[in-house]
């Protein structure tokens, strides 16, 4: 596997490639990579002829920054993860590569309403500051495919209306969540959890499958009443948000749809954790 640490070192790798028109797949993280991440990976390796990940952990699309300070970066593991599981190249650039002179200005697009709720809400500034990385990393790599996992929904279906509005030739790949054997959604930030704080994370999952049980059979009303007295009662897990989407829209629905997608967003004493669970094929 080989390191680029500048868009400069990263051309003269990939500049022979582009030239045979060889399809280069992508995966943006910000490290602390798991076994979702290596899922992205290794789907990626068996699409095309080269692949490349980077590891940028990107100050803009933090808007606490104690959460970015406390942000996990075992760079030396992720590394041996990255060659284990076949990586060509890791894209591993610092701050002021990728906002020279200090310029943190981030896009100003306009997503219509897909920025507007839960995440948007929450954490006013972050798909601003994560679409302007993106564009940056997109514009560095040139991948003709890129893979993103599902478990940060909202943040996919932002990422696919840019490069749809904006006709970039970039094919978004969405992947399924990769959860632990108890069911809870894997995640960089799993690691900064307390044990105690660990096992109360898996009613954050327990509780969307539960709902996606309930879906078919019980008004939307009612089921917003059970995952807020799920957390009322369980009393040390915070509720952010929990919703009910059209998985296109993200607008909350009201009843029974076509496309519906639950999501959550909890915090685990100071850890906040996001999962999401299709309510439909």
């Amino acid at each position: 596997m080989k390191l680029a640490r500048t868009i400069a070192e990263l051309n003269l790798i990939l500049d022979p490639f582009r030239a045979k028109k060889a399809n280069v797949g992508f995966v943006p993280t910000m490290g602390a990579l798991h076994a979702g991440h290596i899922s992205l990976i290794k789907l990626a390796k068996a699409e095309n002829e080269m692949v490349v990940c980077s590891i940028f952990v990107n100050p803009t699309q933090f808007n606490d920054p104690k959460d970015l300070e406390r942000y996990p970066r075992p760079i030396e593991d992720d590394k041996h993860m990255l060659e284990a599981a076949g990586c060509d190249v890791l894209f591993m650039p610092a701050v002021k590569e990728m906002y020279p002179d200090g310029d943190y200005s981030t896009l100003k697009d306009d997503f219509g309403t897909l920025d507007k709720v839960m995440e948007g809400i929450s954490r006013p500034g972050h798909f601003a500051g994560m679409i302007t990385i993106v564009n940056k990393l997109f514009m560095a790599v040139m991948p003709q495919n890129a893979y993103f996992g599902q478990k940060d929904f909202q943040q996919l279906s932002i990422v696919k209306n840019f490069i749809e509005k904006h006709t970039i030739p970039i094919r978004i790949i969405a992947c399924p969540i990769v959860r632990e054997a108890d069911g809870l959604a894997m995640s960089s930030r799993n690691r900064l959890l307390n044990p105690d704080e660990r096992k109360r994370a898996v009613i954050i999952s327990q509780t969307l499958f539960k709902v996606k049980e309930m879906w078919s059979k019980t008004p939307v009303a009612e089921i917003k009443k059970f995952v807020e007295d799920v957390f009322t009662k369980e009393g040390y897990l915070k509720l952010i948000y929990f919703e009910i989407a059209d998985t296109q829209t993200l607008q909350p629905i009201a009843g029974n749809a076509k496309q519906a997608v639950a999501c959550i967003a909890v915090f685990d004493g100071k850890i906040r954790l996001i999962d999401n669970v299709l309510l439909t094929a």
